[in-house]
């Protein structure tokens, strides 16, 4: 039973497919709203029960054993599994490395990448936190069609912590140098040097963690049937560049619009009353700012390409 329901456009619950997108991949607006459904936090609170409901769901489908199922709740289920299960092994992945749990788990680090005027400590500590995590979230998420060892991503790992810290630590130091500047201009651009620091470093992150897909390939596959047909260098290439772009741009509106919005915050006491008020706000417009960044930069590419 397909809804009559649509959202700009797009039928809401279209005739089911299994193993498609809700929505089309083929324009931008598409693949935002599926987006919207990957990043979906409240799949992080599905139960071990609702999770073999929905997998039971569905392979009564494909044995033709669910054909009076209204089409929502195929769709559900199909959400469900893709935000807990990874693709390639069927196995869970574990709550603050999913991508419904980027922000509800990753906010805390921007906050912390964002903080006015951070000693040095607390510079380096918040650039490892934030490598740390999106370390761990690319090694739940990678492609695992061709294994590789541990210590590609240990080493991936490091070379971005390091960027991360090197280009943090080096452009605060030279901004701190810089007497010529009044330190009201030195405070608004030190806010901004999170910015290339992270763009960089979770860049280089997602070379090194999957460098080895360009030299063995990746899996490729027949539309229709999905039937494996060999593995594929210009594949793994083309999907390594759009990974590391979307990376790239992923803090761009997320660590450009918080040291934009927070100085017209500012101006009111009651934000500025308190140490606790202060970091409070920022947290919010932080978690914000990443909530709508997110799905954008994800809806770059499409998750599979010809």
């Amino acid at each position: 039973m397909t809804s009559n329901e649509t959202l700009f456009g797009y039928p809401i619950y279209p005739k089911f497919k299994l193993g498609e997108p809700r929505f089309p991949q083929d324009t931008f607006l598409g693949r935002y709203l599926h987006c919207l459904d990957v990043i979906d936090p409240r799949t992080l609170f599905a139960s071990n029960k609702k999770l073999e409901e929905s997998l039971d769901l569905l392979d009564s489908y494909k044995l033709g054993n669910a054909q009076t199922v209204p089409d929502k709740a195929l769709w559900e289920a199909q959400k469900l599994k893709s935000a807990v299960l990874h693709p390639d092994t069927g196995e869970k992945v574990l709550p603050p490395f999913r991508m419904s749990g980027f922000v509800p788990f990753g906010w805390i680090t921007v906050t912390g990448m964002l903080l006015p005027n951070p000693s040095w400590p607390t510079l380096l500590f918040w650039q490892w936190m934030n490598q740390s995590h999106n370390a761990c979230v690319n090694y739940a998420n990678r492609n695992a069609t061709q294994p590789q060892p541990l210590s590609k991503y240990i080493g991936a790992y490091g070379a971005a912590v390091t960027a991360a810290c090197s280009i943090s630590g080096g452009l605060t130091y030279f901004i701190k140098k810089a007497s010529s500047l009044p330190p009201t201009t030195r405070l608004i651009i030190q806010r901004f040097v999170p910015l290339p620091a992270t763009s960089l470093a979770s860049s280089l992150n997602v070379i090194c963690m999957r460098w080895n897909e360009l030299e063995t390939g990746i899996e490729v596959y027949e539309k229709d049937t999905g039937k494996v047909i060999g593995v594929s260098k210009a594949a793994a290439k083309q999907a390594v560049t759009d990974t590391t772009l979307v990376r790239a741009f992923l803090p761009v509106p997320l660590l450009l619009m918080p040291p934009c919005i927070m100085p017209f915050l500012e101006r009111f006491k009651w934000v500025t009353k308190t140490q606790v008020r202060h970091i409070f706000v920022n947290a919010i417009v932080c978690t914000l700012s990443f909530a709508v960044s997110l799905p954008v930069a994800l809806a770059l590419f499409p998750q599979e390409s010809a």
